[in-house]
């Protein structure tokens, strides 16, 4: 399979190429209101995700909000 090789949350993981990481937020099934994402240890933005393109071996963590009573 071609694409991106990168680590997500400790694991290594190819992804689509040319991707944003709001490209791989979709890819995962996740919901950009409901993670917080760091990229080589920088947290990005929400309204940065679609403008900011993952690369070949990217650490990528995703930090998900839990809602409980």
């Amino acid at each position: 399979m071609n694409g991106l090789q990168v680590v997500v949350n400790r694991e290594t993981r190819r992804i689509a190429d040319p991707a944003s990481l709001l490209d791989l937020l979709g890819q995962l099934g996740l919901d950009p209101r409901t993670v917080v994402v760091e990229l080589n240890r920088e947290i990005v933005r929400r309204p940065r995700l679609a403008e900011t393109p993952v690369a070949e071996g990217d650490t990528i963590e995703l930090v998900h909000f839990v809602g409980g009573g």
